[in-house]
């Protein structure tokens, strides 16, 4: 890379032009829906009420139209249906065009009256229709009449809006603070300028691929929103690594040999550590989800474009640069070794007094641990949408005039002849409130569509009752769909694949430990305290957002539960995390026993070598995912949160103090391996 920079440098200008060309549309060209459970049977009701009920599906956009004191006979409300019906007209994205109807979609006291707009495109592009129509609609509001678009379309449409807008601010609150961690790490402006130089570099190119992407399968909008954060912490992580330990080389020799010396030691562990994230959001890969899937893409196709700048443009540009990397340097600077006299300190108390210190730090993690048993999850209700926000209004006077449940009907698709015995079966349902009557389909299907109307709210705990036994009381041959059940369909997928992925995600990272320190127990061990570290971050999350600890400091209301996505996404993302935090420590150690064959410089040269940037990367990724609880919506605040606290446990718990008390007990064991094994393995050795 140094001998070739220039190539380097034109490539990645290339690669930059090309796909920064396509970044800017990102956010307005990817998905916005997804958030399904392929297969299912609401999957299945609600693509047969497209096909045959013109579109009257769960992704129709509901528009209610309310005055407090005119009627829906008035000519100022009936101007109002007018004029809503006549800005879907002509998008052929839309089916049938329902009027409000008396005893269905018209309130009782008859001051509201919802227009049904039918669904004829995919979830994807409904979305994107009410993004380009809901200002048109909600303008329709004057003289005392208001209008809301409302419906799962126009859920989504708010709700990756409010998401958006908070991560885009989060994002600019958390670079400037990043970039002052940075300067007090390196002690040099040039230095601290690098990681946030990688970092662009790769968020261009993961913004643009996705793009790309996207006109090959639909990729979720939410894909670049978590990609933006983890590209940032990764991306600082890996450049932190490997510009500490060039500087450090640089001390003895030329640049070129400072920069081979760096990526034959630390770069073989960012490799590593890079291949660990990516296997662990990899196995995300298998849930049958589309939104959860790409989401693992994007932050997948993220860390590949940092992985790639880290070993491709970094080594080129501190090759170029050479002494110059320490431009800008602060006083402190000049005190800076790799080898930190604090950290060595504590490498040696740890192997002096190792059972105090491994006892309280495993103590306190399955302390934090224990409140995991009693988390619950389930999909977001309405109140993860701002008060202000058009489908949250329109909900609430559906709620207020209409009933609980009715923002939540669950549709029944049957065969015409058993519709009238479904229909009587569906009114017996405890839970269900009202049935409507059975509406034929207007083609040769030989379906009707039923709707069930719930009684509580379709956020409710009781509804996975409701629908439970609405599907194991109708005939065979009815499907039962709407919102609601897909919501439940797509949790209950979740939580189905949730052991699958977590399994998957222990022996792949247990087995790229092994591979990459050619030792069975430290690898084992490795493996096993990030499972405790995780676990102790989901515990921190139960008692924050399920049991409300510290709502009122955080600034939101609790939903009783966790987003239903939190465990299989968060635990992939921790995971690879912690892992990321056990390749720089033990690889760092691995390399001193390499050298010495004495485990306890193995353990305290590992600390004094790599403490002090561990330390650093957490305060920056703890930085940047701590931005992110300042939003208001409520999926990045728990995403910041839970990640942030699961940084903060790792580093300081897990690496500064087991990790190394556990390298101290184990001894020479840590780094044996038996003969057939070293024979099986790759040779991997971190010494220079």
């Amino acid at each position: 890379m140094v001998d070739r920079h220039r190539w380097v440098f034109g490539i990645w200008l290339v690669l930059l032009i090309v796909l920064g060309a396509a970044a800017p549309s990102v956010f307005s060209s990817l998905a916005g829906a997804g958030w399904q459970a392929n297969g299912s049977e609401s999957v299945q009701v609600r693509e047969l009420a497209q096909q045959h009920f013109g579109g009257n599906s769960s992704e129709a956009v509901q528009v209610v139209v309310h005055s407090d004191t005119a009627t829906v006979t008035d000519s100022e409300m009936e101007q109002a249906f007018t004029d809503v019906a006549a800005v879907f007209a002509g998008d052929t994205r839309f089916g049938a065009v329902v009027q409000p109807q008396p005893g269905m979609t018209i309130s009782p006291d008859g001051h509201t009256g919802i227009v049904i707009a039918g669904a004829n495109a995919s979830t994807d592009d409904m979305v994107k229709a009410v993004d380009d129509l809901k200002s048109e609609l909600t303008a329709l509001s004057k003289d005392g009449v208001q209008v809301y678009p409302t419906g799962s379309s126009a859920l989504w449409s708010d709700f990756n809006k409010a998401n958006h807008d908070a991560m885009i601010k989060a994002e600019l609150f958390s670079w400037p603070v990043t970039l002052a961690i940075m300067v007090l790490a390196f002690g040099s402006l040039v230095a601290a300028g690098l990681p946030l130089l990688l970092t662009v570099a790769g968020l261009v190119a993961s913004a643009g691929g996705l793009v790309l992407l996207n006109g090959v399968t639909p990729i979720s909008v939410w894909a670049m929103n978590f990609a933006m954060m983890f590209a940032l912490a990764l991306g600082i992580d890996y450049a932190l690594f490997i510009v500490a330990r060039f500087r450090d080389a640089l001390r003895r020799s030329d640049p070129r040999s400072a920069v081979v010396e760096t990526m034959n030691t630390a770069g073989k562990a960012v490799i590593l550590s890079g291949l660990t994230v990516l296997v662990s959001l990899s196995a995300v890969l298998l849930v049958p989800a589309p939104a959860v899937r790409t989401m693992a893409v994007g932050i997948m196709l993220a860390v590949f474009f940092v992985l790639l700048a880290t070993m491709t443009l970094l080594p080129a540009v501190l090759g170029k640069l050479g002494s110059k990397v320490n431009t800008g340097s602060l006083p402190h600077a000049k005190r800076q070794v790799h080898r930190s006299p604090r950290f060595a300190a504590w490498g040696e108390l740890l192997h002096k007094h190792p059972w105090p210190f491994a006892v309280v730090s495993a103590g306190i993690l399955v302390a934090l641990a224990l409140p995991v048993f009693g988390l619950k999850v389930a999909m977001p209700s309405i109140t993860v949408v701002p008060e202000n926000a058009p489908v949250r209004q329109g909900y609430e006077l559906v709620q207020a005039q209409f009933g609980d449940g009715a923002p939540g009907a669950l549709q029944i698709i049957v065969p015409t002849e058993d519709a009238a015995t479904t229909a009587e079966a569906a009114g017996r349902v405890n839970g269900i409130a009202m049935v409507t009557p059975p509406r034929a389909a207007g083609d040769s299907s030989g379906y009707s569509l039923l709707q069930a109307i719930p009684g509580v709210d379709p956020s409710d705990e009781s509804m996975a009752t409701v629908l439970a036994d609405l599907r194991s009381q109708l005939p065979d041959n009815a499907l039962v769909g709407g919102a609601p059940a897909e919501n439940l369909d797509l949790q209950q997928a979740l939580n189905d694949y949730l052991p699958i992925v977590v399994g998957i995600i222990l022996v792949l990272g247990f087995l790229l430990l092994l591979v990459a320190l050619q030792a069975p127990l430290i690898a084992l061990l490795g493996t096993v305290v990030s499972l405790l570290s995780t676990a102790a971050a989901f515990g921190v999350a139960k008692l924050i957002f399920q049991d409300g600890h510290g709502a009122s400091l955080l600034g939101f209301t609790p939903q009783g539960f966790l987003d239903g996505w939190g465990p299989v996404f968060f635990f992939a993302m921790i995971f690879a995390i912690a892992m990321d935090y056990t390749v720089f420590l033990l690889a760092t150690a691995k390399e001193h026993y390499e050298h010495s064959g004495d485990p306890k410089t193995a353990q305290v040269d590992g600390m004094a070598h790599s403490g002090r940037i561990i330390l650093l990367a957490a305060a920056v990724m703890v930085a940047v995912f701590f931005t992110f609880a300042l939003a208001d919506p409520l999926p990045p605040k728990e995403m910041g949160i839970i990640l942030g606290v699961a940084v903060l446990l790792d580093a300081v718990l897990i690496r500064l103090i087991l990790l190394p008390v556990l390298l101290r007990l184990t001894g020479h064991g840590a780094w044996w391996s038996p003969a057939w094994l070293t024979k099986v393995l790759p040779s991997i050795t971190f010494t220079h």
